[in-house]
């Protein structure tokens, strides 16, 4: 499937300054992606990436940078439509799985063997629900795994007015 329109992520005011990096996500790796391998999640709406951002701590929310992208993105597969799970074998309970848990365990979370699939076959990413606490089925994010600031993959934070610092020198220490 093709993307067009705007995506949005909150994030650690820490990489304000490469808030396209996805390289958090591949230093400590993600429901779909496992270490080393780069991803950027981003939701559909701000409302869901806010609830990602505070993954049920809703009550002591930390600070955090809201960015929108801009996205005009072919190769996705959406994991929110059951025909195309089933099509492709991806039952729920793979993209429901406690990764985290399985990652601390020893385990290989079957989210991660889907992803390495997906990516494998040439795939830029996936729409699929959130599985935040609280998540409802509004909330819909967008993993990317190949992203650029131009098509096919273009994925580009919004920052017309040059907002964002361009180095990690303004944070606190």
């Amino acid at each position: 499937m093709r993307m067009v329109g705007t995506v949005f992520r909150a994030h650690h005011p820490r990489w304000s300054f490469a808030p396209e990096s996805g390289q958090g996500a591949a230093i400590h790796g993600g429901r779909f992606n496992r270490a080393g391998v780069p991803a950027l999640y981003t939701s559909v709406r701000m409302e869901t990436a806010w609830l990602e951002a505070q993954q049920g701590f809703a009550f002591k929310a930390q600070p955090t940078t809201l960015c929108a992208y801009d996205v005009d993105c072919d190769d996705l597969v959406d994991l929110t439509d059951p025909g195309a799970c089933g099509a492709l074998g991806i039952a729920a309970d793979d993209l429901a799985c406690p990764w985290e848990y399985l990652r601390v365990t020893g385990g290989t979370p079957p989210s991660w063997t889907l992803a390495d699939r997906l990516i494998a076959a040439g795939r830029a990413g996936i729409k699929v629900r959130s599985f935040a606490p609280g998540a409802t089925g509004l909330d819909v994010n967008v993993v990317f795994w190949r992203w650029a600031p131009t098509p096919p993959h273009r994925v580009k934070v919004i920052d017309d007015q040059g907002r964002l610092p361009l180095n990690d020198l303004s944070r606190r220490k």
